[in-house]
């Protein structure tokens, strides 16, 4: 199974593209791993929020194989612990998923249409956090479900 980590718009700030690259490497000793930034659409400036959300999920929803499995990350998803996640991921891969994405939406969240396409919708959080500190937050927590999994002990890493 493949992890897939995908975020819309500008790719990392600096502030956190170190500890993004750095769990990212951590999770690739256990699945193939892949960040993807989708850029925003031309003149998502001038859109609305409607219509960006809409562009979005089309170009999203293009770059989606029909055999992925899509984790919409969404505030008002099902909240997991770590070790829920672990046990997630686990089953994902006992059911040869070869493509678990998680995807992180753009400024105004995701459009409707990829909540039809998701496989699960899922909050990090009660707690909204900046969509920089969410991708840092969501490699961080696959990384540790990974150790979970081989029952390392996560911090001697």
């Amino acid at each position: 199974m493949k992890i897939r980590l995908w975020s819309i718009g500008k790719n990392h700030e600096p502030y956190v593209k170190a500890g993004v690259e750095d769990f990212t490497k951590r999770i690739s000793k256990y699945y193939p791993v892949q960040w993807n930034s989708i850029p925003l659409p031309k003149n998502a400036g001038m859109m609305s929020e409607m219509d960006l959300k809409k562009k979005e999920g089309e170009i999203i929803l293009g770059w989606l194989g029909k055999d992925d499995y899509l984790v919409a990350l969404d505030e008002r998803g099902k909240q997991m612990s770590s070790e829920g996640l672990a046990e997630f991921i686990q089953k994902r891969s006992n059911e040869s998923v070869k493509n678990l994405v998680f995807l992180i939406g753009g400024a105004f969240g995701l459009d409707d249409a990829l909540f039809r396409r998701a496989n699960y919708r899922w909050s990090l959080s009660q707690l909204v956090f900046p969509h920089q500190l969410a991708r840092l937050i969501l490699a961080e927590q696959v990384y540790r479900a990974c150790t979970i999994l081989k029952n390392e002990k996560y911090h001697h890493k």
